[in-house]
């Protein structure tokens, strides 16, 4: 099974878990195994996040997901590899919005 297509100027990589697809666009002259590690990668920081990630996780908390996503990847590069620096920056990010929801809910009363 090939996990890489291409189209016109561009590559397509796309990798399958259980019910989920994720689907990469990256130009020609790329790397597709690195875009393949990457993918991955995300993968198992969304496992780490949610437990077990499945597609309603990332229907409902999509949000979530593309701050994990954003955290991992900047300008197309991969911007932090360590798995528990990009959790331990998403776990701050929901203590942050947590915080300040408490503090929303605390002003309206």
């Amino acid at each position: 099974m090939c996990n890489f297509l291409e189209y016109k100027d561009e590559k397509v990589v796309y990798r399958r878990y259980a019910s989920l697809f994720f689907v990469t666009g990256i130009s020609s002259t790329d790397n597709e195994l690195i875009t393949l590690e990457i993918i991955h990668r995300f993968v198992e920081i969304l496992d780490r996040y949610f437990g077990n990630v499945c597609e309603l996780d990332l229907i409902f908390n999509f949000q979530k997901a593309y701050f994990v996503l954003d955290e991992l990847i900047i300008a197309g590069e991969m911007q932090e590899s360590s798995k528990k620096s990009v959790l331990r920056v998403v776990s701050q990010q929901d203590a942050l919005e947590d915080g300040e929801n408490g503090e929303k809910g605390w002003q309206e009363k």
